[in-house]
């Protein structure tokens, strides 16, 4: 079969994302602060966009001023076109045709200032207090650290004080290097003794060595052992214990203590009081260290109520107000017809590839702004959306959440249910009853016998509350949390239970009870 080219026509659609659109999407998606950071590297790429002063008044407040009452989007569209009216006939105007006056100088704004008297009247003006901090007002020097310490860094940092020699050191570093973050020792002797060179028994001496450091139990190779180094460790007397976590471990670990009892010949208090122990002591040593450091979250909306509205407030802390720098509008008004009268050709391609950059950095600009204004439009008009839907919630507390989904916000806000998944991604709200993420709003529905659906958060709440309120000797099994939950209206079934109640990490029955 012969190869060949020929020509064939096509007629297809296609969704072509501009980048601007593109923008757009990724600005729904950020939170708080990261559109501030996002502003921030805007603000040092782009020479047109420049912060604006919180203490000058901008065009939208005096617009506000003197329009009280007038719709924001028709004024911001008017005034998106005024400046497209600006950009597309800034050939045509005379240069100065916009003279502005001119206003003192920053040298001559500093000159008027009288220093001392400021000095005197407001002499620490960076505290909050406003007075003179004294030594018990500084932060603590635990407050000052930048990072947690490693478990790693904490045990290299004992072992200087250690009578180890170099060789042991030595050894010492491949046993820490091989030390997971909960403490345990993942690599077994023969393997340390091969990476270190070093002889087996030497290997086991340094680990002795190590075992003995803070935190008690670190560097063990299983729980059993790191339970028996703390019970040596604190000297725990009651031989009972040792024997239930030397011999028994696994029937404590699922809390048979009627077998216990068979097997060890004390009585059931005995065993209670022993477990009771052996529940103080810490399974995991390097808990503490280490880790993720707490995630501080900046909240992307307030909701306060006020009588018997709620208000909605966007967070723009830190965010700066954005506008088109004044100067640049120079470069575009210049009469493009004096570039032809010009002689020199290489001066005139210049003179437009300026005008063109300009043209095309303003245009970025005033999509940027654009773009975020309408950001913070979307974000009120969902969380107003929201509230509207779980009143009760904000009332009265997470009992009262109904069960929501995205396309009930999308249809009343009259927008697509992409935009309200991008809103609601990655942004949190903070309301008289709490810090919650938009998607936490957003809930399955768990049918009723009689009534309305119920969300599913507030059946996690009830369960929550029935485990907590249970007798610990005789906790509750997950057949019987459905029983309780089917006698108060609630149509939910035992694996559904036991899914939610994996999800809120809580234990099964078994390992719940307890014994007083």
């Amino acid at each position: 079969m012969a190869i060949e080219l020929k020509q064939q026509l096509r007629i297809s659609q296609q969704l072509v994302m501009t980048p601007q659109l593109q923008q757009a999407i990724k600005l729904l998606q950020l939170n708080q602060l990261e559109l501030v950071n996002l502003v921030q590297q805007e603000l040092q790429e782009n020479p047109v966009l420049e912060e604006t002063e919180v203490e000058e008044e901008t065009q939208a407040e005096r617009e506000d001023a003197t329009h009280e009452g007038s719709d924001p989007q028709d004024e911001s569209s008017e005034s998106d076109g005024r400046i497209d009216e600006q950009l597309d006939g800034a050939d045509h105007e005379p240069d100065g045709a916009a003279a502005e006056e001119v206003g003192p100088t920053d040298a001559e704004k500093i000159a008027d200032v009288e220093w001392e008297q400021y000095l005197e009247s407001h002499p620490m003006t960076g505290l909050e207090t406003g007075g003179v901090a004294g030594e018990d007002d500084r932060p603590s020097l635990e407050a000052t650290y930048a990072r947690r310490p490693s478990l790693g860094e904490h045990l290299e940092w004992q072992l200087q004080v250690t009578d180890l020699d170099g060789a042991a050191l030595e050894i010492a570093s491949w046993i820490i290097g091989n030390i997971d973050d909960r403490g345990f020792l993942r690599s077994s002797i023969e393997e340390i003794a091969g990476q270190a060179q070093a002889q087996e028994y030497e290997v086991l001496r340094v680990l002795r060595e190590i075992q003995k450091l803070d935190p008690i139990g670190v560097a063990a190779r299983d729980l059993r052992e790191c339970l028996l180094i703390q019970i040596d460790t604190l000297e725990v007397g009651n031989d009972l214990v040792r024997t239930l976590v030397d011999e028994h471990i696994d029937l404590l670990q699922k809390r048979d203590f009627r077998g216990l009892t068979r097997l060890t010949g004390a009585t059931l208090q005995e065993v209670a009081d022993a477990a009771r122990v052996i529940g103080k002591l810490e399974p995991r040593p390097g808990r503490g260290f280490g880790g993720d450091d707490p995630v501080y979250i900046t909240p992307d909306i307030y909701v306060y109520k006020v009588g018997d509205d709620f208000h909605v407030l966007l967070n723009e802390d830190g965010l700066p107000k954005l506008k088109i720098n004044s100067i640049y509008r120079d470069v575009l008004s210049k009469d493009r017809g004096a570039g032809s009268a010009n002689p020199v050709r290489s001066a005139e391609l210049g003179e437009r590839e300026t005008k063109n950059y300009v043209h095309d950095k303003v245009r970025s600009a005033m999509w940027l702004i654009k773009s975020i204004h309408q950001r913070q439009r979307t974000i009120y008009k969902v969380m107003q959306s929201i509230i509207q839907y779980q009143r009760d919630f904000f009332e009265h507390g997470v009992a009262h959440l109904k069960p929501l989904n995205l396309r009930d916000v999308a249809d009343d806000i009259e927008m697509h249910e992409s935009t309200v998944s991008r809103v609601t991604t990655n942004k949190y709200v903070h309301t008289p009853q709490g810090i919650f993420e938009l998607k936490y709003f957003f809930n399955s529905s768990i049918s009723r016998f009689d009534g309305e659906a119920l969300a599913s958060e507030s059946v996690k709440d009830k369960i929550r509350k029935i485990i907590e309120n249970e007798d610990s000797g005789r906790p509750m099994s997950d057949q019987r949390i459905a029983e309780m939950l089917k006698a108060a209206n609630i149509d939910i079934a035992r694996r559904t239970v036991t899914k939610y109640r994996e999800a809120m990490n809580i234990l099964s029955s078994t390992k719940r009870r307890q014994i007083c």
